[in-house]
């Protein structure tokens, strides 16, 4: 059973750039293997990690539209990449560059998702916090969170498109910066 939910401390743990947080989830979103790492560093044991849906680990700065549209890439059996800032067991947090991917069993059905996340370059951090600040205010600015949700979605995809790039663009234009 997990633990009693977390207040963010504002902490931030940080794991060596060479590591890899690997699990893999069912078709919903539920954990079915976590490796020792991402126990390490989130601080759930592996029994509370298993069969729980992955946002336990969801940080409450993570803007809600980029899951929305990380969930609608991965329903098309498209994979992501993503910056996610998640929150350990304990309020602490730690960032991410996550890549997503459907998995597939021997006779081809989608079974779930499997995602591997390694340690961001802090410049990139810097960027993607001041987005995804501008993206909270505009949820958080509306009383229906589905509502603000969907506003915010509409303002990130506005926001590619004045760019005149895809969100994939966006992410591998600050992959490479140092």
């Amino acid at each position: 059973m997990p633990r009693k939910e977390a207040t963010p401390t504002g902490k931030e743990v940080f794991f060596p750039e060479e590591d890899i947080i690997v699990s893999k989830t069912d078709l919903k979103g539920k954990i079915i293997y976590a490796n020792v790492l991402f126990e390490s560093i989130c601080g759930y044991t592996r029994e509370e990690l298993l069969n729980q849906p992955h946002s336990i680990i969801r940080h409450p700065d993570m803007p809600r539209c980029i899951f929305k549209f990380m969930w609608d890439t991965l329903q098309q059996q498209r994979e992501i990449f993503a910056y996610v800032i998640n929150m350990c067991a304990n309020g602490d947090h730690y960032w991410v560059l996550a890549h997503i991917v459907p998995t597939f069993d021997l006779d081809g059905n989608h079974i779930g998702y499997h995602s591997s996340r390694r340690c961001p370059h802090r410049k990139n951090i810097a960027i993607i916090e001041k987005h995804y600040k501008e993206l909270l205010a505009i949820e958080k600015s509306y009383k229906n969170s589905k509502e603000g949700m969907k506003a915010s979605l509409n303002s990130f995809v506005a926001s590619l498109e004045k760019l005149g790039i895809s969100y994939a663009e966006f992410i591998f234009s600050m992959r490479t910066a140092a």
